[in-house]
């Protein structure tokens, strides 16, 4: 007996990526445990995601790296690593609030009339807005980091090892305050090179 399967003339990426990427991650294919039936004692594997700022969407250099830290990483998981690709966002600081406040700006206000408070929520606001897509976006890529660990850069746990670390180098006279030429502005003080 023989069987008959029907060709389709033209390959449908929507037909079959989506379908089989919700199935992998699913199954926790991405996560460090993922491929635990190969795991080889001793052997591990992690890459550090560059996070994406939340000031708007993908560009072509984050599809270039993404794409290779995700070779690298199923290569690694195929060889028996256990293997960490640790996915976030960055919240882009002074880039973020930029954008915050020329929103503000065409709703004829500032974020001084709004007050300090409502003001972080529209950044956390561009953050949720932006964020979601730009994970919407990597996921569409077909990139495989451990999305159960994913994180941003203002988390609770994140911000207080920053602040560790700085304390800490610090503390170890690695960080030292000196004379350096800065912008600055006369109504608003210093200014950081992304602001000029």
């Amino acid at each position: 007996m023989s069987e008959t399967v029907e060709k389709k003339a033209t390959y449908n990426p929507k037909e079959v990526e989506d379908k089989y990427y919700k199935i992998c991650e699913e199954r926790g294919y991405f996560e460090i445990e993922g491929n635990k039936n190969i795991q080889e004692d001793g052997k591990t594997f992690s890459i550090m995601m560059p996070p994406p700022n939340v000031t708007g969407s993908l560009h072509i250099g984050h599809a270039l790296t993404f794409t290779l830290q995700d070779i690298i990483t199923r290569y690694k998981r195929m060889d028996g690593f256990k293997t960490l690709w640790q996915p976030g966002t960055d919240h882009a600081g002074i880039a973020t609030q930029n954008i915050v406040e020329k929103q503000l700006l065409a709703e004829g206000t500032t974020k001084e009339e709004i007050g300090r408070e409502k003001f972080l929520e529209r950044a956390w606001l561009q953050k949720e807005t932006s964020g979601g897509n730009i994970v919407h976006q990597m996921r569409k890529l077909g990139v495989t980091p451990a999305w159960k660990r994913e994180r941003f850069t203002m988390d609770e746990g994140l911000k207080e090892a920053v602040k560790e670390a700085f304390v800490s180098l610090y503390n170890e006279g690695q960080i030292t305050q000196d004379t350096y030429m800065v912008n600055w502005c006369t109504h608003d003080g210093a200014l950081s090179d992304i602001e000029v």
